[in-house]
């Protein structure tokens, strides 16, 4: 009897032991967020898919803060990574390319925005990669959520391939992610009745409402609804964002996560 109630109790605490140590595990997608050693056992659980965020430190307009992009590919590579089930996020690359600084050109114009050369970008996307390569990831997937560098990541994307061939190893750049993002979310938009000169480019309504459907504290709201039509020289380019609304943003969120799942699926052949 002794010996069954012993036996019981070591079954008990071994129990016990093991579901605290379960319940220390975040139930987290975001790398930074994991020691090395709970990375590890995700790796070997079968979590071998890795997102890699690329943001931009840039003006938006006087209504939008300067890291909307860092904000809001963060939120949607979550979302993608809970939606795929097996991937997990890197943390956000937010100096990116942005135009040159002597003399200023494009976004540099404006105080805040962050530029580095086409080299450097390439060669800390590379190296990143690389990185998660080396510990286990076979399918690395670049989520750029600024136009100005996709032909950079492409040409990345390329050369990663070329160098792992045989390796088992893959990068990819879907294309859906930043299609659903421009083009298909201003199509959305035109749908609803609104022209082109609303829609906007960059920083305009359509800009506008995505950010304030993932981090509306970002957005100076009140600020632009009171205040007069921008232009570029504000930094708004194309659009006019007073009419933006986190509602009017949501089903572009939506799209651009439904659609980058799919395409990932579909690139990795993991279901």
């Amino acid at each position: 009897m002794r010996f069954l109630l012993r036996s019981a109790l070591a079954s008990a605490l071994v129990l016990a032991a093991t579901q605290s140590a379960m319940a220390q595990v975040p139930k987290t997608v975001q790398l930074e967020e994991l020691t090395w050693t709970e990375l590890r056992d995700q790796i070997h659980a079968g979590k071998t898919t890795i997102i890699i965020p690329i943001g931009a430190t840039e003006q938006s307009g006087p209504g939008v803060a300067l890291g909307k992009h860092n904000a809001r590919v963060k939120v949607l590579s979550q979302r993608i990574a809970e939606g795929l089930g097996n991937a997990l996020v890197a943390p956000v690359i937010a100096y990116v390319p942005e135009g040159s600084y002597a003399p200023p050109t494009s976004h540099m114009r404006f105080p805040g925005t962050i530029t580095v050369p086409d080299d450097v970008f390439e060669k800390t996307l590379a190296s990143a990669a690389n990185s998660f390569k080396v510990h286990g990831f076979t399918n690395i997937v670049f989520l750029g959520d600024h136009g100005g560098y996709q032909n950079d990541v492409k040409r990345v994307v390329a050369q990663l391939n070329k160098a792992w061939a045989g390796s088992g190893a893959r990068a990819f750049v879907p294309p859906e992610y930043y299609a659903a993002s421009a083009d298909g979310y201003a199509e959305m938009l035109r749908k609803r009745g609104y022209r082109d000169d609303e829609i906007g480019t960059h920083a305009g309504l359509a800009d506008t409402s995505l950010q304030l459907a993932v981090a509306p504290q970002m957005v100076r709201l009140e600020r632009l609804r009171s205040g007069p039509r921008l232009g570029p020289a504000d930094g708004v380019y194309g659009g006019d964002p007073r009419g933006a609304s986190a509602e009017l943003g949501q089903p572009g969120i939506d799209a651009i996560v439904a659609q980058t799942i799919g395409a990932i699926r579909k690139d990795t052949g993991v279901h």
